[in-house]
């Protein structure tokens, strides 16, 4: 028996153990993976003038754990979580463990975007294609095209790149009532407004916050070049769809055509693009299915990914001893869900007596610095993430803290 069970060893998971452990908590982390890290072992990207790799975080972090003597068991399945009395019972693969206090970590899945095509071999989601080239060191083809425009894509576009896998561009997925809004050039470029501070080239960045203040996206969605432009060395394609993939055996091409500001293709320009790969980019949604089993209430919320469970600002949920961190919370950056994970700790800590009367305030520490997190943090993977935050902590009091 451990004082705490943290389901999930990525950056929300790990981040929080050390802390815990360091109170002098006995902490075991689980994972169904076989080995640590989470998606941190494929991570990569420039941070204010230098790499931050995942992989390097994820080994310290793993390294800190182990010195403090957390116990880190990989493959292992959660399947089932019964609270008896005060003390909760997971039922995992290896057999039932039990913890007064258990800490989802679980993170976040890729979206599903079925395209004509898409059972071939060579088609994978993106996240695929990241762990693939950066956690496996093998290249998922010899010229690829990623089709889905968002911050995901974006952000493993210029991983891909940078470790050598060519890509013949970045299009809009077909229209449909899988990709909804994501298939119209007006809402990609107001996504790639929010974005501006990313862009390679100060030029590309002012223009940016420039058309995202004037509110100028359906202007410059209908003046975006029909051949694109280029995102580091990578096509980005605003007003090219995909229209099927094709292939006898495997993948041998992509079929794809010019869209109208609707999203609608226009006749005639139809054409072949030879690739070998495709990887489909949907987006992430917060993994929250343990949550539910637990008893815990949801939420939606599009602009953290959809529907998540309710928890408190100290990452509390309304079920007593469950706490929540990291992208189960919402989607958002490995930072930001490091920053969660250390305050996730602090509560369970605090609600344990471990601080004494320190309590609320190294609580409010850990509140403020997951705060100056999100605020400065470069990848923000929806807009709206601050105020939609607020909404929820605002639920919280409303509701549980009024005894509602």
């Amino acid at each position: 028996m451990s004082d705490l069970i943290i389901v999930g060893a990525g950056p929300a998971g790990l981040s929080a153990a050390t802390i815990a452990a360091d109170y002098g908590l006995s902490v075991t982390v689980i994972d169904e993976f076989p080995e640590p890290g989470g998606r941190m072992l494929g991570q990569f990207h420039e941070e204010r003038g230098h790499w931050w790799v995942g992989k390097q975080i994820a080994d310290e972090l793993i390294e800190k754990n182990r010195a403090q003597g957390v116990s880190i068991r990989c493959g292992v399945s959660v399947y089932g979580m019964l609270k008896v009395d005060d003390m909760w019972e997971v039922s995992t693969s290896h057999g039932a463990m039990l913890a007064p206090r258990v800490l989802l970590a679980t993170g976040a899945a890729e979206i599903p975007m079925p395209t004509n095509g898409w059972t071939l071999p060579g088609v994978m989601s993106i996240g695929a294609a990241q762990v693939m080239t950066n956690v496996h060191y093998v290249k998922p083809g010899k010229r690829g095209l990623i089709i889905g425009v968002n911050v995901l894509a974006m952000a493993i576009a210029r991983e891909l790149s940078v470790s050598g896998v060519s890509l013949a561009g970045i299009v809009l997925p077909p229209a449909g009532p899988f990709a909804g809004k994501a298939a119209l050039p007006k809402e990609n470029l107001q996504l790639l407004m929010g974005l501006s501070h990313l862009a390679p080239s100060p030029f590309l960045r002012l223009g940016g916050k420039i058309a995202k203040k004037l509110g100028m996206a359906g202007i410059v969605s209908s003046l975006f070049p029909r051949g694109g432009i280029k995102l580091w060395d990578i096509p980005l394609k605003l007003r090219t769809t995909a229209v099927s993939i094709n292939g006898t055996d495997r993948v041998e091409s992509v079929t794809l055509a010019d869209v109208n500001g609707q999203g609608e293709i226009i006749t005639g320009s139809e054409r072949e693009e030879a690739v070998d790969f495709v990887a489909l980019a949907g987006g992430l949604y917060p993994l929250a299915e343990l949550a539910s089993v637990a008893g815990c209430p949801f939420i939606y919320t599009p602009e953290l990914g959809g529907h998540l469970p309710l928890h408190s600002e100290r990452m509390q949920t309304p079920v007593q001893g469950l706490y929540v961190a990291g992208n189960i919370t919402g989607v958002e950056s490995a930072l930001v869900a490091m920053a969660q994970g250390r305050l996730a700790a602090a509560s369970i800590c605090s609600d344990a007596g471990v601080f004494g009367h320190e309590g609320d305030s190294k609580v409010a520490d850990a509140v403020d610095e997951v705060h100056r997190v999100r605020a400065s943090a470069l990848i923000q993977f929806h807009p709206g993430i601050p105020e939609a935050r607020r909404q929820i902590y605002r639920m919280w009091q409303e509701t549980f803290e009024a005894g509602v």
